[in-house]
């Protein structure tokens, strides 16, 4: 039985301070041999910057527009503070980590993002995957936690979307599982959790504006990572200490499960 091997992509929001990453390093000691990598936002921070900075804050379809006078600042906040941030709360807590970005060993090669026409600057839509830098910290037992600044083929920086680089990520690295941790619960129809939703399910719900904003940009990253053989993404709050268990021995953990 080969191990599972999980990528956990963390909302800005979805832990708030160091308890939130000691209670994530409890539950990655808690599963053994669970190969875990971890790409990260940071989302609310890189506002604050972009406003101490006097730049203006604009997101079309719940992607940043980032021009080039905010990459740096943009890199800075998530490849600096926010990876450094991680990767020490954990490894105080006894997870030992490897920090890394998108430009790492060219972990993610990007090209300008240009859908529909419309300009977003500076964003990258990631075009290779360079999974072995990756694969080989898991082999080590060190967990990668991976800021989704990613680099042209000239080593330009672009900022990627977050859940984007987690979903081409995930595949490459063929994981089992890829886990949005949101500060939502799940995704919610009616006022409702649902469960599970098929990727025609999660289409019509985009196509009917029931699904809409940062949501939309999530479901197509997950439609992208089933495509390319993840078997599940799950939209979840994080639970405590026994979440990664839980998703494991796939009990009802409390949230969505997305799935062809």
């Amino acid at each position: 039985m080969l191990n599972p091997r999980i990528l956990i992509k963390i909302g800005g929001r979805a832990f708030d301070g160091e308890q939130g990453y000691q209670e994530l390093a409890a539950a990655i000691k808690a599963c053994p041999g669970l190969e875990l990598i971890i790409v990260h936002g940071g989302g609310a921070e890189i506002s604050q910057a972009l406003k101490r900075a006097k730049r203006e804050t604009k997101f079309i379809d719940g992607i940043r527009v980032t021009q080039a006078e905010d990459i740096k600042i943009v890199e800075d906040v998530l490849s600096g503070v926010v990876n450094l941030r991680i990767a020490s709360w954990l490894s105080d807590n006894g997870v030992e980590c490897r920090r890394m970005s998108g430009k790492t060993e060219n972990l993610l090669l990007v090209e300008p993002l240009t859908r529909g026409g419309l300009n977003w600057g500076f964003v990258g839509q990631v075009k290779q995957v360079n999974a072995v830098v990756v694969l080989e910290n898991l082999k080590e037992n060190r967990v990668p936690v991976i800021s989704p600044i990613s680099g042209d083929e000239k080593g330009d920086s672009y900022n990627v979307n977050a859940d984007n680089a987690a979903a081409a990520l995930a595949a490459a690295a063929q994981c089992t599982d890829l886990v949005f941790v949101t500060d939502v619960p799940g995704v919610l129809v009616n006022e409702q959790i649902r469960p599970s939703l098929s990727v025609a399910d999660a289409k019509s719900l985009i196509g009917d504006g029931v699904i809409q904003g940062g949501m939309v940009a999530k479901m197509e990253s997950a439609f992208e990572a089933l495509q390319k053989k993840v078997s599940r993404v799950h939209i979840i709050q994080w639970q405590g200490p026994k979440t990664l268990t839980n998703i494991l021995s796939q009990p009802a953990i409390s949230g969505t499960i997305i799935h062809i």
